[in-house]
């Protein structure tokens, strides 16, 4: 076993072993609480420019499934207390050690991961190195910032899922980072998605006359994006349009809207957000660092959904224009496939339904 460490940008570090791929991994330090999930974790687009800490002190226990992935594995970094490195599971095709080598993952394990998540949560999202030896200068630590990640998480061309079985509609999909469950809960209700790169003018989605718009999630600060922002204020309105995670920031930005940096984001498959129209509460899916400021768009926009830990906006409705958003992830099941009905009211609004 290889000694390694986990270096904050305020110099604080933690020693433990090598897991993944040699060399440094420099990134924004972040946590998921899930405790299961780690194959979706690392495979979803979103986590671009971060190092990955799980909150669950053993990962790894089920190995890696591939059919499992949601996009490109496009972290900087994986932080465990335990790694499981004999797996177990009818499903499971290698450990995941290998999957982190196999993706240039370097890593940590044997840390004290509650006493780094304390630090976050105290003193938010910071700055880390993975490494093999204690660095005598922090300013490549400091000074680092995720930036351009929408443009290396997007696909690079144009292309489309037919509808499975009779095709209902035709959905068009820009990508910022799409996640696969997102394309497939599309197809299963029978439309024909179309996939666009993230740069896509708005001219070109309106010359192929989708019946809807779905907005991805993707990595990053939200109001990097001024490019696909200027593109989202020429389609909304147009369409019916369903925003999710980073496509309901831009949406709101496009609309006049404000994102602010949380203190340390919501990660994790067991957020609880709570619908203000019934009453219910949803344990759900989620990876974000930015939430929208529902008072920026108070004269367009009906606050829908809250997180019922800190209050934040978790989801708009914005009825003049046909469009709804969330920041929470349907796609993803962190219950038994809680919050896919959203799909359903997307599907209903193409449908011209009066309810949607």
């Amino acid at each position: 076993m290889k000694k390694a460490y986990i270096v904050l940008s305020d110099g604080r570090s933690f020693e433990g072993v090598r897991i993944g791929a040699q060399g440094d991994g420099l990134g924004e330090l972040v946590f998921t609480t899930g405790m299961t999930g780690y194959i979706e974790t690392l495979t979803d687009p979103s986590y671009a420019g971060q190092i990955i800490m799980q909150t669950f002190p053993l990962i790894g226990n089920y190995g890696v499934i591939p059919e499992d992935f949601e996009g490109r594995c496009m972290a900087r970094g994986y932080v465990v207390r335990e790694l499981c490195g004999e797996p177990s599971n009818f499903r499971s095709e290698y450990p995941l050690d290998n999957f982190l080598k196999d993706h240039n993952i370097p890593g940590i394990c044997g840390v004290d991961t509650r006493a780094l998540t304390r630090i976050i949560r105290e003193e938010g999202v910071m700055n880390a190195l993975i490494c093999d030896e204690l660095p005598a200068d922090l300013s490549a630590v400091k000074s680092y910032a995720v930036q351009g990640c929408v443009r290396e998480a997007s696909c690079r061309e144009i292309c489309e899922f037919p509808a499975q079985g009779d095709e209902r509609f035709h959905v068009a999909l820009m990508d910022y980072g799409a996640k696969r469950h997102i394309v497939e809960n599309l197809i299963r209700r029978g439309c024909r998605v179309t996939v666009f790169p993230h740069d896509t003018a708005a001219e070109a989605v309106l010359d192929l006359r989708p019946d809807g718009l779905i907005l991805s999630n993707g990595p990053g600060d939200p109001k990097e994006n001024v490019f696909e922002i200027a593109q989202l204020k020429k389609l909304i309105g147009r369409l019916p349009i369903f925003g999710i995670c980073l496509g309901h920031q831009l949406a709101a930005l496009a609309l006049g809207g404000e994102t602010v940096k949380l203190k340390y984001g919501h990660r994790g498959a067991n957020q609880p957000v709570k619908d203000l129209r019934t009453g219910r509460c949803f344990i759900t899916s989620q990876n974000h660092g930015y939430a929208v400021l529902a008072e920026s768009v108070a004269d367009i926009a009906q606050l829908r959904y809250i997180n019922a830990n800190d209050l934040s906006c978790e989801g708009l409705d914005y009825p003049a224009h046909g469009c709804f958003t969330v920041q929470f992830h349907p796609e993803a099941s962190a219950g038994p496939h809680d919050t896919e009905f959203l799909f359903d009211r997307f599907i209903s609004m193409m449908g011209d339904d009066e309810n949607a």
